[in-house]
């Protein structure tokens, strides 16, 4: 049988099709908040979508997490009655899903107006400008995400209470917990492995049921598709096995935030590396360096991109491995952005500023556009931070914003941001995460009812 590793061309996709006997194929598009929207499509209308194209309706970049409708953005909503737009299948994404027999997945992607505020179509244009410029990208995502012995049904049961994790304690590094699960590891490993996601790590992290895992590099677009299935089909992975991943920035405020890193790297069209420089200091070339500096002048631009949710700033709190200023170093892991000299091959930058609960596409996009405007603009960075970055003073410039509405704001008037991504997907973005504060600000939490109910 043909392996979906090979399919690279229409052609190649209609004949695994075919030769599965397949009726219907699934084809997914990720959202705004890197939420896999998509159906099941007939054999025959699948065929002529891998030419023509295919119609999805717009709302799918009009609403929020919770189907939800913007009322802030222009690019659809009531006034335009939620239209369909243009979407292209990219047959070189075909995956198996294990659990769904012969079924076969496909990504999408949105085309023509809507491709400029698609996050993956965002991703490309800077993948683009990365080839104009005489590189080639190279990434990795790094996952931290908790797991427990719940339901969809349990923890709103719960009201998100008291849930039970998959195992007790802080035990990073595990292997008495991982040994206990084995069989888990090995079913997430297998997943992985034959969604074509492969694993190049996986332990436990500190905390109870919690796991990192380090997915395999590759260059920048199959990479960020690694990172946005990863994300949807381990949840659903646990969900069949009636356990519940969750993803979020902060589950609790008892417990280390979950991060989300990503290492780039960068090489020119030979395929030779341009971070590496063996007479340079730390190996960095001047290339690496401009990269750097552009991540870390950016960094406060960009935050909403790299941290999109509330409950990502809960995260970035003092003493809890989050980074609060733009701050680099070199093996630093206190700081946001971690120099990881070697040779040619291991050269690289870790953005470690990155929540678990960030779109794959944009925030690749926030930490690659950066590096490369840095590039472009010879950016020299602020002297590195050695030692503990939080106990340090630092440069107000360096200071990131406090509130996802602050880091909206800053997106919307950054101008590197409109000359990397465009000006629609800038707009586009920043509103919805400031639709995403304000739906926050309606809320009354429980520490305001036990602080402020019978004492103010």
């Amino acid at each position: 049988m043909l392996d979906p590793r090979v399919v690279k061309s229409v052609a190649d996709a209609k004949a695994i099709i075919e030769e599965r006997g397949l009726t219907h194929i699934k084809v997914g598009i990720f959202d705004s908040d890197g939420i896999m929207r998509g159906k099941y499509m007939s054999k025959e209308k699948f065929f002529s979508s891998l030419h023509d194209g295919f119609a999805f309706c717009d709302v799918v970049m009009g609403w929020d997490s919770n189907d939800v409708l913007y009322d802030n953005v222009t690019y659809t909503g009531w006034h335009t009655g939620y239209p369909d737009a243009p979407v292209r299948i990219i047959p070189s994404s075909c995956r198996p899903i294990p659990f769904e027999g012969n079924m076969l997945l496909f990504i999408a992607e949105f085309e023509g107006k809507a491709e400029k505020i698609c996050p993956r179509g965002t991703l490309q244009r800077v993948i683009k400008k990365a080839e104009q410029m005489g590189f080639n990208a190279t990434a990795a995502f790094e996952y931290e995400f908790f797991m427990f012995n719940e339901t969809p049904e349990s923890v709103r049961e719960k009201g998100y209470k008291n849930l039970t994790p998959i195992s007790p304690s802080m035990f990073g590094y595990s292997v008495i917990r991982n040994s206990v699960h084995a069989e888990l590891y090995r079913d997430i490993l297998a997943l992985c492995e034959e969604m074509d996601m492969p694993i190049e790590g996986i332990h436990t992290e500190t905390g109870p049921g919690v796991v990192e895992v380090a997915l395999a590099h590759d260059n920048a677009s199959d990479a960020a598709d690694k990172a946005a299935l990863f994300k949807t089909f381990i949840k659903v992975w646990a969900q069949r096995n009636d356990m519940m991943a969750t993803f979020m920035a902060k589950w609790s405020s008892d417990l280390p935030g979950q991060s989300g890193h990503i290492h780039i790297s960068l090489t020119h069209l030979d395929g030779s590396s341009a971070f590496f420089d063996a007479d340079k200091e730390h190996s960095m070339s001047d290339i690496q360096r401009h990269f750097l500096a552009g991540q870390q002048r950016l960094m406060p631009e960009f935050l909403s991109m790299i941290s999109p949710t509330v409950n990502s700033f809960s995260r970035m709190v003092p003493g809890v491995w989050a980074p609060l200023d733009a701050t680099w170093g070199v093996e630093n892991r206190t700081t946001a952005l971690r120099v990881i000299s070697g040779s040619p091959k291991s050269q690289r930058v870790e953005y470690r500023l990155g929540a678990a609960d960030a779109n794959p596409y944009i925030a690749l996009a926030a930490a690659l556009a950066s590096g490369l405007y840095g590039i472009e603009h010879k950016l020299e960075p602020l002297p590195q931070v050695k030692g503990n970055a939080y106990e340090q003073q630092h440069p107000e410039e360096l200071t990131l914003p406090a509130t996802l509405f602050e880091a909206a704001g800053r997106l919307k008037q950054s101008k590197a941001a409109k000359e990397m991504f465009g000006e629609e997907f800038v707009a586009h973005f920043a509103a919805s995460r400031e639709w995403e504060e304000r739906e926050y600000r309606k809320h009354v939490s429980d520490w305001e009812l036990s602080r402020y109910f019978e004492i103010i």
